[in-house]
């Protein structure tokens, strides 16, 4: 039990030591500085330090290039301009970003602006640098810097500059001043809204592994993972009579899931496609199957049968080399890894949609960091039951924690059922018959650690202990919790682990929203026409919105109001979290109802389309044919990115054609898990206000 105790221990410090903030990337640094050169001549000098694998652009850039570096100097009567704003001798050759021949700077630019001074007294110059700048790989959307300098001591300053009458300086871009800034608007990630996740396709190699593996070890906790636990323990303790043995067989199984993730995991994607993790988190095949492993270990915890290895691999192992061993482990390993795949989120799917892409090297080092970090608890799980081969096999202490890990096998193996249920509409397992289930599993257990329920292998059990009392009182606490979700209760904690609430259907929350007329009322402010795909589809809370994308454009321009898009799934754990936690608070409710028109997009929903709204992917030539591949394409080509939840702010009037117009649509900063309440009502506000730029009429 002391063992039982630093294993708890253990992984609650996992959960609680490591966290991870993500960063805005900066790689261009901007200093101001002037020169007198004559008694009434001076010159501004705006310096650029470059990091190293980025490059800024020149003032001189093509159309349908990138954004040109563009200065802007506000008007003062205390200066005239002389000439145009001078550039260091740029790099030109192809840029890989936009298959152009470009003019660039790496490392440091400097330009200088001459300006006749027509006072003499000191004079302060302000204004905006507006530019963009890549990598080999990728580009940074386009940013502003303010700037003030001060004429006659050199000195100068970055700072916010409340903007008056500006000029743009002759810088022989050829574009409209209001073009630039709809190319360089705050379509920005902004620090107050950037998104939770940080954007992989910006780090060094460095960055990357560390953070692949801190999100490695998050993974263990995810419902998909954590429930493997007992699985893993079950079989390290099945043939763990040599403690030798024990240990060789662990390091295989945790450097089988680094094999595994790594190097197949990286193949598949490239042979398979991003979309393949998609097909495990939500085929109806692949969850079944999971299901019936977990219902099987469940079993075998209760008693029912002993899981051990197959005898013609038993009969192949020899004294040097236990083969069955190491195949047994490896197909656990693997069983692991196919099943986390359901949970393990924006990394690794972002890891997959590079590798999709022809990228080798960042998959490699993201699924390595990734792997280590994900193998080593179970590693230690695997080690440690090596320890417990001098208590009994069966009876005692160790049957009973077997049992209660079959209970928890029970309740969590139902999540695969759910899933697959929810993708293809069986409405087999709605939220009330998945909490029912729940509940009477939940209790039983309760019931057996109270000793009212003895299974095959149990020993007599003559009085209980403390620990057993609590662990009860526990089970039935989190049993009562539970019951009023029947009745529409939303069950925050356990949001990403049972159905959603709408799938409910005696609500009693819904049944007085429509009573109160908020359900119909308001419902022609809210959308337009009747949602396709509404028969079975819906959104949480009682908002109302769309889940085709021409449809829910449409109405936003309609209505003239700014576009919410969210990427979601049926399996998607951290979208029911958002859906429970965040879209649920009454500022968040107010803003996504009042100010924008909703567009769910299901990224792994299995309803056929009609013929006619089959489509061509842009991005694998392939034909989508269903709703969920339909937009799970979308969200790849045009944002590059194939994880949920993942929120994205679009201006209707932009029309989407290709990705070279994306960043001029978005409102704001994208949004992905972030349970942080007020940055979720920040990122809808910024998004709002800038809409309001645009369109003034709204």
């Amino acid at each position: 039990m002391r063992s039982l105790k630093k294993i708890c221990l253990t992984l609650f410090l996992f959960a609680c030591i490591f966290s991870l903030n993500a960063q805005i990337l900066k790689p261009v640094k901007w200093s101001f500085s002037s020169k007198k050169t004559g008694d009434n001549e001076a010159v501004l000098i705006f310096t650029a330090k470059i990091d190293k694998g980025w490059h800024l652009y020149s003032q001189y850039i093509p159309d349908n290039g990138p954004v040109a570096t563009t200065f802007t100097l506000d008007k003062n009567s205390s200066i005239q301009l002389v000439g145009k704003i001078m550039e260091p001798k740029p790099i030109v050759q192809n840029d890989p970003n936009f298959n152009m021949v470009l003019k660039f700077f790496a490392t440091k630019a400097v330009f200088t602006q001459k300006i006749k001074l027509l006072t003499d007294k000191p004079v302060t110059v302000t204004g905006s640098i507006n530019f963009m700048c890549c990598n080999d790989v990728s580009c940074l959307p386009p940013n502003d810097v303010n700037f003030s300098i001060k004429v006659g001591d050199g000195t100068a300053s970055v700072e916010p500059v409340q903007k008056k009458d500006s000029v743009v300086a002759d810088t022989a871009s050829k574009k409209p001043l209001d073009t630039l800034k709809k190319a360089a608007n705050d379509t920005t990630t902004k620090e107050s809204v950037s998104s939770s996740t940080k954007d992989i396709s910006n780090m060094s190699l460095w960055q990357l592994f560390w953070f692949a593996f801190i999100w490695g070890l998050f993974a263990i906790f995810t419902p998909c993972v954590f429930p493997m636990i007992p699985m893993t323990v079950s079989f390290f303790m099945s043939e763990g009579e040599n403690r030798a043995k024990s240990i060789f067989k662990s390091l295989v199984f945790g450097l089988s899931i680094i094999l595994i993730y790594t190097v197949i995991g990286t193949i598949v994607a490239v042979t398979l496609g991003a979309n393949f993790a998609n097909f495990l988190s939500t085929h109806w095949i692949p969850n079944v199957l999971f299901f019936l492993i977990f219902m099987v270990f469940a079993a075998s915890f209760f008693g029912m049968f002993d899981i051990t290895m197959p005898n013609w691999m038993i009969n192949k192992s020899d004294k040097q080399a236990d083969k069955g061993g190491i195949l047994g482990s490896f197909f656990m390993a693997f069983t692991l890894v196919l099943v986390s795949f359901s949970c393990t989120g924006p990394l690794v799917g972002a890891i997959l949609v590079k590798a999709a892409g022809g990228q080798v090297l960042e998959p490699i080092i993201g699924m390595l960091g990734f792997s280590i970090a994900f193998a080593l608890p179970f590693a230690f799980f695997a080690f440690f039951p090596s320890l417990l081969n001098r208590l009994p096999k069966s009876g005692g202490w160790l049957n009973s924690v077997k049992v209660v890990l079959g209970f928890i096998e029970l309740a969590f193996g139902l999540k695969f059922l759910s899933i697959a249920d929810q993708t293809y509409h069986w409405k087999i397992l709605d939220r009330e018959v998945y909490l029912a289930l729940w509940i009477i599993i939940f209790a039983l257990m309760g019931f057996y650690l109270l000793g009212k329920l003895k299974f095959r292998h149990d020993s007599d059990l003559k009085h209980i202990g403390v620990g057993r009392l609590m662990l009860a009182i526990i089970t039935f606490a989190f049993v009562v919790y539970m019951i009023p979700g029947m009745f529409g209760a939303p069950l925050k904690v356990l949001s990403g682990y049972i159905p959603p609430q709408q799938s409910l259907d005696f609500d009693i929350n819904k049944i007085v929203r429509e009573n109160a007329g908020s359900g119909t009322v308001d419902n022609n402010k809210e959308i337009c026409e009747t949602p396709k795909y509404s028969d079975f589809l819906s959104l949480p809370h009682g908002l109302k919105g769309y889940f085709d994308f021409e449809q829910g454009i449409a109405c936003a321009k309609s209505l003239n109001k700014p576009v919410f898009i969210d990427f979601t799934g049926h399996g998607c754990v951290n979208c029911r979290e958002m859906e429970a936690n965040v879209w649920s608070d009454p500022k968040v409710l107010k803003i996504l109802k009042e100010d924008y028109v909703i567009i769910t997009l299901y990224v792994d929903d299995k309803k056929e389309l009609d013929k006619k709204d089959w489509i061509t992917s842009k991005y694998d030539g392939e034909v989508k044919k269903t709703i969920g591949k339909k937009f799970a394409d979308f969200q790849i080509y045009f944002f590059n990115i194939n994880a949920q939840p993942y929120y994205v702010l679009l201006d209707p009037f932009v029309e989407l054609k290709d990705k070279s117009v994306v960043e001029k649509a978005k409102l704001t900063g994208t949004k992905a898990h972030d349970l942080n309440i007020d940055n979720f009502v920040n990122f809808l506000q910024a998004g709002k206000d800038e809409f309001k730029k645009r369109h003034p009429a709204h």
